[in-house]
């Protein structure tokens, strides 16, 4: 199992200067942000500028990996791909499938996404409507080699206060997805921070969807039970800050309620072998590019002693 972290933590560095920090720390893996360049979502980055990938540039991105002994884990493109908008629906999977085409100039085996949602329809419609619009995006991925992984995070209060904005959080609706996409090439980015502060035990996930988890997250969840009886669960404030955001928040792992020891002891029982990725959103680690890189290398740390 290799250690990485997903890039868009640090939009502002350039991929040569992050791949040096990064194998320099002891990173074994990047999960690579390609976002598009006018993208105003939070949390995104774009280390590959996947509109205008060339045959060239991914040589001289695979040589500079390979210098420094890294691997590159997944590419990481994270939008709603059911926006209501046609429009701007169009402009998200068009995007995608560029970032799609780039994985495959490198090599890389996986694209991270959002199923995303709709606010306008009802979860079964939205299920099916899912299941339309994958269908095209997997036929690309396969004449690409490359296989599609949803990330697990409800995204709550994305496109309405109070709803879910990716209906891809839970068991339930992994079933139904993969129902409706019967796809070996389909699978999970697993992420246990979402599943902690939803209630869902994420060991058993483990057990049960071990053949498709493709990628996992590293981030870990802490609950504030003093906000709850303010926010309720459905919401957290609506401008949060590092010491008081809502009743749960984002940590590096080891600062949250995740049970590393056993979440790793359990990805590698059922044979897991890819990549551990911190994603970093954690409020209290963020504001500098020292303070991110400072939050990576103690996740880092904290990681490393459960990996044998």
């Amino acid at each position: 199992m290799k250690l990485g972290f997903l890039t868009a933590c640090l939009p502002q560095v350039g991929l040569t200067e992050l791949v040096k920090w990064a194998s320099s720390k002891g990173f074994e893996a990047l999960e690579l942000a390609a976002w598009p360049v006018n993208s105003s979502r939070d949390y995104q980055a774009r280390q590959i500028d996947a509109a205008r990938f060339t045959k060239e540039e991914a040589k001289r991105v695979k040589d500079l990996f390979a210098e420094y002994k890294m691997a590159i884990s997944a590419m990481a493109y994270y939008d709603n791909n059911l926006d209501p908008d046609l429009k701007v629906r169009k402009h998200h999977l068009d995007h995608l499938y560029k970032v799609i085409s780039s994985a495959s100039l490198l090599g890389v085996p996986y694209v991270g996404t959002f199923v995303g949602g709709r606010p306008d329809k009802e979860p079964g419609e939205i299920i099916r409507e899912i299941g339309k619009v994958f269908k095209e995006i997997m036929k690309i991925a396969d004449d690409n080699g490359v296989k599609i992984m949803i990330e697990n995070c409800p995204m709550e209060n994305w496109q309405r206060f109070g709803l879910p904005g990716n209906y891809a959080y839970s068991p339930e609706l992994w079933d139904a997805l993969f129902n409706e996409i019967p796809s070996d090439s389909f699978g999970l980015n697993l992420d246990p921070s979402h599943l902690y502060w939803l209630g869902i035990d994420y060991i058993q996930c483990i057990k049960d969807y071990a053949p498709k988890i493709f990628h996992t997250h590293a981030k870990d969840a802490e609950i504030l039970i003093d906000g709850k009886q303010r926010y309720g669960i459905f919401s957290r404030q609506i401008e949060p800050t590092p010491w008081k955001s809502g009743w749960w928040r984002y940590r590096m792992p080891g600062l949250g309620q995740i049970d590393w020891q056993k979440y790793i002891s359990a990805l590698q029982e059922v044979g897991y072998e890819g990549t551990l990725s911190i994603e970093h959103e954690d409020p209290v680690w963020e504001g500098s590019e020292e303070k991110v890189k400072r939050g990576l290398v103690a996740g880092l740390k904290h990681l490393s002693q459960f990996v044998v």
